[in-house]
């Protein structure tokens, strides 16, 4: 599996959550889900603060969703979205192509931390890899998503390093809109649509955060960076 990034964790809350949605279950056992299999999935912690499910409309919120850090990391987690918004078409529940109207993530925050060896993103992804790679490959004849609004909106992120010891610099990030995903190609599943948002929440990131210009500030210290660090951020 390629990289699939920070995001697909949030994708993962929204399909956990789906699932038990159509199965006509309650929203505590959606929060359960989420937190179970996140965690076991991204060998973090994964919390949720609370899941309304409304099956007649075909919608559903989740809130609070704060994913922590791997073992390594110091600062206090790799993200937290305050909401997130999901409307699936009802009509296409029973079809092999599931129609999911939007997605709506606001407000997420998130911290990009640079330890020894790896980033926090990319232990992450590591661990997803290892426990859903062959599950994807299983699972490649179920069924497929079509997502025709993807919006993270008001998101911010800020950055660590090693050095830092777990203090971190703030930096904006401008909202991200995804059309049509999948659309062209008939579908696509849940991995393909992980890497969609990771794709697009990475070139957000990277635009926005050098840790190489983190890195050269470390010998002049934080409390001595000055220009140093306003000059971070392009």
């Amino acid at each position: 599996m390629k990289k699939i990034g920070i995001a697909l964790l949030v994708l993962v809350a929204i399909v956990g959550g789906a699932t038990f949605w159509l199965s006509g279950n309650m929203d505590g056992i959606v929060k359960d889900a989420i937190e179970k299999y996140g965690s076991e999935m991204t060998q973090a912690s994964v919390r949720v603060a609370s899941v309304e499910i409304k099956p007649a409309d075909g919608r559903g919120v989740i809130r609070g969703l704060t994913i922590g850090n791997p073992a390594g990391f110091k600062t206090p987690h790799a993200m937290k979205v305050a909401e997130i918004e999901v409307a699936i078409d009802l009509a296409s529940i029973a079809k092999d192509v599931v129609t999911i109207r939007k997605i709506g993530i606001a407000a997420p925050d998130v911290i990009y931390e640079k330890g020894d060896a790896t980033t926090n993103f990319d232990a992450i992804q590591k661990n997803i890899a290892a426990y859903t790679g062959p599950a994807e490959k299983k699972e490649s004849g179920g069924k497929k998503l079509i997502v025709e609004q993807l919006s993270v909106t008001d998101a911010k992120a800020q950055a660590s390093a090693a050095f830092m010891d777990g203090k971190t610099v703030s930096v904006g990030l401008p909202d991200i809109h995804l059309k049509d995903i999948g659309k062209a190609k008939g579908g696509v599943t849940p991995g393909e649509l992980g890497q969609e948002i990771a794709k697009a929440l990475k070139q957000k990131l990277s635009a926005a955060i050098s840790f190489d210009n983190l890195l050269k500030s470390a010998g002049q210290g934080l409390e001595k960076a000055g220009d140093a660090i306003k000059g971070l951020f392009k």
